[in-house]
Formats: C-alpha cells, sequence, structure tokens
C-alpha cells in the first residue's frame, strides 16, 4: 500500500513530460470504465430478470447526478481507447517509440475533437429533457440508495477474494515458484499481453458504436419516452392503440415487435433492440454479447494489472487481487450473457410499465386510466 501512496503523491508533485500523465489518464480513464462496466451489465441483465428494478437503475441513469457521470464515462472511453490504440502501435512498432511524446500530444488533441460534437450532441438531449414541463427527477436520497446493491456486491467480492487469497497463500507458501511454474506463468502473461493488443483494437469500432448510438442518436432519457423509434431497429408497424397498451400483459410479443417503445419503459426498448432480427440473426444481440466478453475481459484483467502493481510487496494481497478480477469477470459474462440469451416476456413490460408507474406516476395515461 505504500507504493500505491507514493504513487498518489508523487503524481500530485510531477510536473514533467506528457508521457507520465498519459499513463496516470490511461490507468484512471481504465478504472472509470471498469467501474461503470460493473453497474451498466448488471443492471441491464434487470430488463430480463428484474424489470421493476431496470426502471428503477434507468430513474436513477437520468438524475443530473449520472447526466453528469455519463459525460466523464464518456470522456473516459474515448481517451481510453485512443491512448490504447497509441501504446498497441508503439509497441509492435517499437522503432516509432521516438515519436511518442508527439503522439501523446496527438491522442489527447483527437480526444478533444471527438469529444466536442459528442458532448455538443448529448448535451442537446439534456437541454431537451430539462426543457419539458413538469420533468420528472428522482430525488438524491434515491438515487444513492438504488447504488447500495452494487456497493454490498462488491464489498461481498472483495472480501470473498481475500478469504481466497489468504487460502491461496497458505496453500502455495509465500512467494516461493517452480521453475515450471515460472515458465508457464511467463506463456500465460505474453497470452494476456497479445490479448489486451488484439481485444483493445477490436473493441473500439464496438464500443464507438454503441456510444453513438445510446449516448448520442438517442439518450438515456429516450429510453423511457412513449412512441420512440429505437435506434437501430426499423421501425416495422404502426404505433399500439392506448387499449393495448393498458393490457400489454396479455397481447402477442408480435404485436409489441414494432420499433416503437409503445409504453415508454426501458425494458421494452431492450426487448425491441435485442429481438430485431436481420438475416434471420438477432444482430444486436451478437454485437452485446461479443462487445460483453471483449469488454469484460479485456477491463478486468487491466484492472488485475493496477492492482498487482501495488500488491507485489504483500502476496496475500496481490493474490486477492487476482482473484478478484477473476470473480469479476467471470460475474459479468456470465450474468451479462445470461440475459442475452433469455427472451423478454410481454408480462415482463407488463411488470416495468407498474414499477415506471410507483416511480413516476404521471409518466403515462396507462398509470391513471381512471382519470
Amino acid at each position: 500500500m505504500a507504493s500505491l501512496v507514493m504513487t498518489v503523491r508523487e503524481t500530485m508533485r510531477y510536473r514533467g513530460s506528457i508521457g507520465q500523465w498519459s499513463w496516470v489518464l490511461h490507468r484512471i480513464t481504465g478504472l472509470g470504465v471498469v467501474l461503470f462496466l460493473v453497474i451498466h451489465v448488471i443492471d441491464t441483465s434487470w430488463a430480463i430478470f428484474y424489470p421493476a428494478l431496470y426502471e428503477e437503475a434507468i430513474a436513477s441513469y437520468q438524475s443530473p447526478l449520472f447526466t453528469i457521470g455519463e459525460f466523464a464515462l464518456v470522456a473516459c472511453v474515448i481517451y481510453h481507447a485512443f491512448n490504447g490504440l497509441r501504446i498497441s502501435i508503439f509497441d509492435f512498432r517499437p522503432d516509432l517509440w521516438k515519436y511518442q511524446q508527439r503522439a501523446a500530444w496527438y491522442v489527447l488533441g483527437a480526444s478533444i475533437v471527438v469529444l466536442v460534437p459528442v458532448f455538443l450532441g448529448m448535451g442537446s438531449h439534456v437541454i431537451e429533457h430539462y426543457s419539458e414541463e413538469g420533468v420528472f427527477v428522482q430525488g438524491i436520497g434515491d438515487v444513492i440508495a438504488g447504488q447500495a446493491p452494487f456497493i454490498a456486491g462488491m464489498v461481498a467480492a472483495v472480501i470473498a477474494a481475500l478469504i481466497i487469497g489468504g487460502i491461496w497463500n497458505a496453500v502455495v507458501g509465500g512467494e516461493e515458484v517452480t521453475v515450471s511454474a515460472k515458465h508457464q506463468g511467463s506463456k500465460l502473461e505474453r497470452f494476456w499481453w497479445s490479448f489486451m493488443r488484439v481485444s483493445g483494437l477490436l473493441i473500439i469500432p464496438l464500443v464507438f458504436g454503441h456510444l453513438a448510438l445510446a449516448h448520442i442518436i438517442q439518450g438515456v432519457f429516450d429510453l423511457t419516452l412513449m412512441g420512440a423509434t429505437v435506434a437501430g431497429v426499423p421501425v416495422t408497424g404502426t404505433a399500439l392503440s392506448p387499449g393495448v397498451v393498458s393490457d400489454i400483459a396479455n397481447t402477442s410479443l408480435a404485436t409489441i415487435l414494432n420499433g416503437l417503445n409503445d409504453t415508454g419503459t426501458a425494458t421494452e426498448y431492450v426487448l425491441e433492440r435485442w429481438s430485431f432480427l436481420l438475416g434471420g440473426m438477432a444482430i444486436w444481440r451478437v454485437y452485446d454479447i461479443l462487445l460483453l466478453v471483449l469488454v469484460s475481459l479485456h477491463g478486468f484483467n487491466g484492472l488485475r494489472y493496477v492492482l498487482t502493481d501495488y500488491t507485489m510487496k504483500y502476496p496475500v494481497l496481490r493474490r486477492a487481487s487476482i482473484v478478484l478480477t477473476i470473480i469479476g469477470g467471470i460475474t459479468l459474462v456470465v450474468v451479462g450473457g445470461s440475459a442475452l440469451l433469455t427472451t423478454v416476456e410481454a408480462d415482463a413490460i407488463h411488470t416495468a410499465q407498474e414499477s415506471i408507474c410507483e416511480i413516476n406516476p404521471v409518466h403515462a395515461d396507462y398509470c391513471n386510466p381512471g382519470e
């Protein structure tokens, strides 16, 4: 832990070249993306397994606190992607290392150039939303309370990792490593080194496409906009009648799947998107599965690098760090993958309607049918 304290202290005092700052920013932005990834994958899975909780999560995302966080997240993703590309290029072309300082400035400049129009697009959604009369804003207390399950889960994962790390250390004993294990370890680390570079290159177009659809073309406020189109899904039919919308639980999925979010629930938005078929293939499910696997493995292996860097002198903590990243990566892939491979039923949308009416009773006419 002393090394971590020293790193933070010296970073704050540092007045050197941009290379050091690029290293610091790469780690900070990476940690920020991993934190969001955990929350985002788990709460999106709720659209399938716990629709009511998903609507509560989206209501939190539409709060001012998360709106600010969304801008920070997008900045983290874009800078981390461009800087990761710079790192990969220099790793595969060490002869270009003499240009690394100039390239670091290029990365910073490219990030700013891209972020300006992106922030303008995102800002337009925010302004349009908060300009509406009687806009619903969830209380800060409810927003913070909604994060309790994630905090509890993370604490449980850390405790489990410490216990397993302690057992592992007791069984293996100290830092003693056999020659065979060293050889296998070096092969494994070479694999992960290559994986981080290759996966990073594959992730860039996938994550940029996701950002364009979910944050620029449409924003989080559009997820609960009644009658709105769903980005990436063609409109294949007319809007459902009020009678059908108010009794959605008894409606066939074929009727619901029209490319429009008739109920104004985030759950229906997910259903429309994941059920869209192109050439008989659920194209957005495949897209999200690829993104989920690559980002989860890339992100948690990057977290492993960071954590083990600061725990090398503490065998139990170092092994606990490894266990923690394994738990995190597997959990996200299993939870997210299970949701992506499960069909959303019409009654899930009905449950979402009930939840969103509890959160904001004036959201839609079906919340107050007698009025």
